[in-house]
Order: structure tokens, then sequence, then C-alpha cells
């Protein structure tokens, strides 16, 4: 029978106060798992924690921190991994400003840099201790399809996606030994506050109505609609689970059919 119980499984949730990140905590937390939701606005995140499933045993918290100052994360993650062991890791946080690629300067670059690669680098370190003790550990990244096939008019975003995607796989490899396995997720266009500001600037940027933009994503998805955080979410969570334990190093799109490379 097929194992997808997290019970006693204990999670960090990266960006979770809403979007696609809360959808995956409130999925894991379905599943079993104690989340711990990791962000830095607080009142978001309290409310986040109470729309977690919880069964006597459970338990869900959330640490406060600002993905672009390293410092933050680092400080918040040696207190975290100092009082509970982590089993699964989900990286995720907000995407780099949509732009022209020869428009962007280094700062944009380095910033993109600093939160995306650096975190995730800096938060696997932590963890990995435990989950090498235990002889468990998923660490699960949330990118983008644009690691597959570079997106128009997001031009740091693509570079940096990139580097995360190369930067898993290496992971991968190195960890296989230990039973940790190291996955991304590549959300399409998904109903997230991020889809929304995306469609606005484009329309702003062409001369044309966000519901202009919109229909002209859709004409892109052979499924014809959006993603919904939920779908994407399910998808982490099985990957979180004792199911998933053969596959790592993937790049797993999530997009409706959208991209269109093998």
């Amino acid at each position: 029978m097929m194992n997808i119980s997290l019970k006693d499984k204990n999670a960090l949730v990266c960006g979770s106060s809403d979007g696609i990140g809360l959808a995956a905590a409130q999925v894991l937390s379905g599943l079993g798992a104690n989340c711990i939701l990791f962000a830095r606005n607080e009142e978001k995140l309290k409310t986040a924690v109470a729309s977690l499933h919880k069964v006597p045993g459970q338990e869900h918290r959330y640490a406060l921190a600002d993905f672009n100052k390293l410092a933050e994360v680092e400080l918040a993650i040696d207190q975290l991994v100092a009082d509970s062991d982590i089993h699964i890791l989900i990286n995720n946080s907000g995407g780099p400003s949509p732009g022209p690629l020869l428009k962007a300067s280094s700062k944009n670059f380095l910033e993109a840099f600093h939160r995306h690669l650096l975190c995730n680098q800096l938060l696997a370190q932590a963890v990995l201790p435990s989950m090498k003790k235990i002889g468990y550990g998923r660490i699960i990244n949330i990118i983008s399809t644009s690691v597959k096939t570079p997106l128009p008019d997001l031009g740091v975003s693509n570079t940096i996606r990139a580097a995360v995607a190369s930067w898993a796989k290496t992971l991968a490899n190195e960890l296989g030994p230990f039973n940790i396995t190291v996955n991304n997720v590549l959300p399409g266009a998904t109903k997230t506050n991020r889809l929304l500001d995306l469609i606005k600037d484009s329309a702003q940027v062409q001369e044309k109505t966000s519901l202009q933009i919109e229909e002209e994503m859709l004409k892109s998805i052979p499924m014809k609609r959006f993603g919904t955080a939920e779908e994407v979410a399910n998808v982490i969570a099985f990957l979180a689970t004792p199911a998933a334990s053969y596959i790592s190093g993937t790049n797993i799109p999530v997009d409706g059919g959208r991209t269109p490379s093998l």
C-alpha cells in the first residue's frame, strides 16, 4: 500500500504566509506533518497557522525572517534546528521583479541570488545534519517552468531560477547515499498574487488590459485554465512522503501542459 503519511514528520515551509507556500503547508498538515511556517509577516503567519489541519499530538508554529536579509534567516534557522529535527524543507520565496534582461541592474541580480540560491544553501546546510541522523530527508524547491524554457520579460528570474535548479541537481547527487531526496517543483501560471502582479505589469508595458493579457496567457495552456495553489501543493506534498523515496534530482512542471519541452 502506498505510504503517504507524514505523521511525526516536521516540515519547514518557507514563504508560507500565503500562495503556494501556504497551500503546501495545508496539504502537508493534512497528511500529518508538524509544520513550521517561515516568512516575514507575523500577522499573516498567525492566520496561516490557524488554517492548518490539526489533530491531537500535531503541532504547528511559525518563525520570522526576511529572506532579503541572510543574517535574519541564519539566526532563525539556527534556533529552529536547535529546537527540532527537520525532516522536510520546502524552499520557496517571492520571485524577482519582471522586466527585460538588458534593463536589469547588478543589484537586481545580487538580490535575487541572495534570496533564492544563497538562502536555499544556508537552509539546506542547517537541516542536513538532522536529516542524515534520522535517515530521512526531503528538500523540495518551488521554482518555475522557466527552468525548462525561459519566459518573456522575466530576465532576472529566468537566470536565477536556472541556477537554483542546477544547485538542486548537484545537491541531489551528493545526498543520495543518505536517503535524502532533492527535487524541484515548477509551477506554471497559478492563481496567486504573483500571477496577478505579472499580468498587471504586462498590461502596462504592452498597453493592453489585464483581461487581454490573461486571455493571451490562457491560449498557451493546453488545459485552457490557470492552476490553483492547491494543485501545485499536492505535488509538493507527494514528493515529501515516503512514497516518493526513489524520486530525486527532478524538475516537475505543474503547468497544465504549457511547457513545450519534454
